[in-house]
């Protein structure tokens, strides 16, 4: 298909920006993004930041955001987190804001309301004990629920209405309730609803709650509102509801009471791996893994099915709607990543839509994307960067990822951009990374943002160990320091020559010796995917790492991929290990390591020893320039935080200004370094 064709051709053409009629609502296209939890909301409520969020996306073109992932409804359904709360009457006014905001920009909002059951944790907010269908433990939030009562059925009914009725009065154009391991769910489940009364037992009782809670929201609503189910398709493993168990169920859903959509998901959430294999894949899993079991469903069903899971490309979208797999497509945490995925398809720069490359950041900090400083910050940051009064020269200096984006980000801002890197490609220690198996779609961090440098005529200037000279030669009136660092292997009391970096690692695996210890001092990725990545290759691996628990400095995505891949593969994993010594014995390494509690001194022989403790920085060419710069090369974070402009600034032809970001500054993140970029460039 020709990406550059005119709107008016593309909406023609394209399936995904074809109209759909969902009840009274019509949908200006097919793309939608669904309930997920983070609210970023004082008190539980949709305020600013939250609201700012899903507005971005409204202005972007999807048809629908769907808001509040786990919306409690009840006192008793909470769980610790920044959860929405529309269990009470003081969320109407922000309800009514968002509502006005979305609508404000022609699409439509629902939100997902939900009692978790006995997915609540017992020890947060009011201490109030879980409940069930059946008294059961639930291992990811550890709460033993007790048997709810025909009082508490009834209670729960009510609350459910109630908030039905407030999403209403808030102008929302819709809802959907959560089955799946949530309440409706748990007693759809011979897996968690184990009664003999007439709420268990047989498939007809099983479903009994479900149709008197619709029946009773129904009749709060009236006709004109929109109310759907969050519905597992099967809930995977062979045990439990199998996908025609799911289908009877679905069937009478239809039969007896009335719901409007299907909002699909796969499998079961009641662990930390259910949620990284089946809610909510990761990178490790491949593209739209639930799609053609979803799609099977939709073809034995009469209601609208929507589905999201891992759909993070125009190409799998399209496919998914063209094909009828899905009546409208949820491209979710895409959505986090680039906002305006719809306005770019209709304006014909598909190619220029920021990729969603799958790491799970967005939970880890509550929607903020890796590689998109703006995602969940929308209230201070815009994703559209403006131009500048004044259009500068200005000079980046290294190609990782604060020194691409920041060259990205002058260039956006109208400043002729010269980028300098001393190696022959762009991506600094992305290009590692992607080097470690499971973690090679971290590439599209330095794709996309090479293809947007090109876009915007910034010069690019490979193999080039950039100097004062170089520098100086393109007479600028802004210099970024985007250095980075160079690997961290402090070995305490000696030895440190012996070792190796997990940059030597995972460029050239073939010189690391057959039996290996990984010493992680940093709870990143990088020692866990240097251990997989040998493991994988056929080396005896042993991992330690100084902390509590392998991985601590990762959302629980990640830490679950890892811990599931090394135990595949045998790997020993020790904690509370720090790295003391290395010495040769024999025709290998003696490495003492000293537990962190007990003091211990532990010693593992080895071939080779592969150690990280993060990156120190690579600033000698920084120092070296600080102080023929205008503002000795000062970054002043009352105003850096303010986002205004550096003090000491010069005017364009009188100097340069001279910043540093990055790892060039500390060892941190992707995420760090990019937000790093962003803000401070966005003022210059």
């Amino acid at each position: 298909m020709n990406t550059h064709a005119k709107p008016a051709q593309l909406r023609t053409r394209d399936p995904l920006l074809t109209e759909f009629k969902l009840k009274h609502l019509t949908m200006r296209n097919r793309i939608i993004s669904t309930s997920h939890a983070a609210t970023a909301g004082g008190g539980g409520y949709p305020r600013e930041q939250y609201q700012a969020y899903h507005e971005e996306k409204a202005k972007g073109g999807l048809a629908m955001t769907m808001i509040g992932g786990s919306s409690q409804v009840s006192p008793d359904s909470n769980w610790g987190g920044n959860q929405m709360d529309v269990s009470h009457d003081d969320a109407i006014p922000y309800l009514q804001q968002m509502s006005a905001r979305v609508h404000k920009h022609g699409a439509h909002i629902m939100c997902q309301i939900s009692h978790l059951g006995r997915r609540a944790d017992a020890t947060v907010r009011d201490w109030l004990p879980a409940l069930g269908p059946s008294r059961l433990r639930e291992m990811r939030h550890r709460a033993i629920a007790h048997e709810m009562d025909e009082h508490d059925i009834r209670r729960v009914i009510r609350d459910y209405t109630a908030a039905a009725r407030r999403l209403k009065e808030g102008g929302f154009d819709g809802l959907e309730t959560l089955a799946g391991g949530h309440l409706i769910g748990q007693f759809f489940s011979p897996l968690t609803n184990f009664r003999t009364d007439k709420w268990g037992g047989s498939v007809q009782n099983r479903v009994r709650f479900a149709l008197e809670l619709h029946d009773s929201i129904r009749r709060e609503v009236g006709d004109d509102f929109v109310v759907g189910m969050r519905y597992v398709v099967d809930e995977g493993e062979n045990i439990g509801l199998n996908f025609d168990e799911c289908l009877e169920i679905a069937g009478i859903l239809q039969q007896e009471t009335s719901i409007d959509f299907f909002n699909c998901i796969f499998g079961k959430m009641d662990t930390g791996l259910a949620l990284v294999e089946h809610n909510i894949p990761n990178m490790a899993r491949p593209s739209a893994p639930f799609l053609k079991t979803v799609g099977e469903f939709k073809k034995q069903v009469k209601l609208p099915v929507f589905h999201a899971a891992r759909i993070p490309d125009l190409e799998t979208a399209r496919y998914a709607i063209s094909e009828g797999l899905l009546d409208l497509v949820g491209m979710t945490r895409a959505h986090i990543a680039d906002p305006y995925i719809v306005q770019k398809l209709e304006q014909g720069e598909a190619d220029r839509i920021r990729p969603c490359i799958g790491t799970s950041h967005c939970l880890y900090r509550l929607g903020n994307c890796i590689h998109n400083a703006s995602s969940n910050r929308e209230y201070k940051l815009p994703h559209i960067v403006p131009k500048a009064e004044v259009q500068k020269k200005a000079v980046v200096v290294g190609g990782g990822p604060a020194g691409l984006e920041a060259a990205r980000v002058l260039a956006e801002r109208g400043h002729q951009v010269t980028l300098f890197e001393a190696g022959p490609k762009l991506g600094g220690q992305v290009l590692i990374a992607a080097l470690a198996g499971w973690r090679r779609d971290l590439i599209a961090i330095v794709d996309w943002r090479v293809a947007e440098l090109e876009h915007l005529g910034v010069k690019v200037v490979t193999d080039c160990f950039a100097g004062e000279e170089e520098i100086a030669a393109e007479a600028p009136d802004v210099v970024i320091m985007a250095t980075g660092g160079l690997p961290d292997t402090t070995v305490p009391e000696g030895g440190e020559e012996l070792v190796k970096s997990t940059w030597d690692a995972l460029n050239e695996p073939q010189t690391i010796g057959q039996k290996v210890l990984v010493v992680d001092g940093t709870g990143r990725h990088q020692a866990p995917s240097t251990a997989l990545t040998l493991a994988e290759m056929g080396r005896d691996v042993s991992l330690t790492t100084m902390d509590e628990f392998m991985a601590q400095e990762m959302e629980y995505q990640s830490r679950i991929t890892y811990r599931k891949k090394l135990a595949a593969l045998h790997t020993k994993v020790d904690i509370d290990l720090e790295i003391r010594k290395v010495e040769r014995s024999g025709n290998g390494l003696k490495v003492t390591m000293v537990h962190m509690l007990t003091g211990e001194r532990i010693a593992y022989e080895v071939d080779d020893v592969v150690v990280d403790h993060g990156s120190l920085p690579y600033d000698e060419l920084y120092q070296e320039m600080r102080s023929a710069s205008a503002n000795n090369g000062e970054t002043q974070l009352d105003e850096l935080l303010a986002l205004k402009p550096q003090p000491g600034t010069p005017a364009k032809g009188e100097g340069y200004a001279l910043f540093v970001i990055g790892d060039a500054v500390a060892s941190r993140s992707i995420h760090a370094a990019i937000y790093d970029a962003f803000r401070l460039c966005l003022v210059i």
